[in-house]
């Protein structure tokens, strides 16, 4: 019984610790989009290559209950990521990552729910 309950709380929080990306997208190819509308933002996505081996990703931020939109421009070398949240909506996070041309991105929702969860 104790090996089952301790097995049960370990798998609980492997799960709890663990970031779930709840939607993705990979980019191939310059100026192909992508979407993501995981959260209360909407987001599209693309690159195009720039000097020095850099892809200029542009992504759009569109709040689903009115708002100005947001656009996020960064350049990403082969191996870069980053990940961020943005002003006003930091419940979501995005990540986004470059391997060679491709560019993939994501985002994980409801971080604050998720860690208030872990820390109980």
């Amino acid at each position: 019984m104790i090996r089952k309950t301790l097995n049960a709380s370990l798998l609980a929080a492997m799960f709890l610790a663990t970031p779930a990306f709840a939607e993705e997208a990979t980019l191939g190819r310059p100026i192909e989009g992508g979407s993501l509308h995981e959260g209360n933002l909407d987001m599209v996505v693309y690159y195009v290559p720039v000097d020095r081996g850099l892809l200029e990703v542009t992504a759009t931020f569109a709040p689903k209950i009115g708002g100005d939109p947001l656009r996020v421009v960064m350049g990403l070398a082969d191996g870069d990521s980053v990940a961020f949240s943005l002003p006003g909506h930091q419940d979501s996070l995005y990540a986004f990552s470059r391997s060679g041309e491709e560019v993939m991105v994501s985002t994980e929702t409801d971080m604050h729910l998720r860690a208030d969860a872990a820390t109980r």
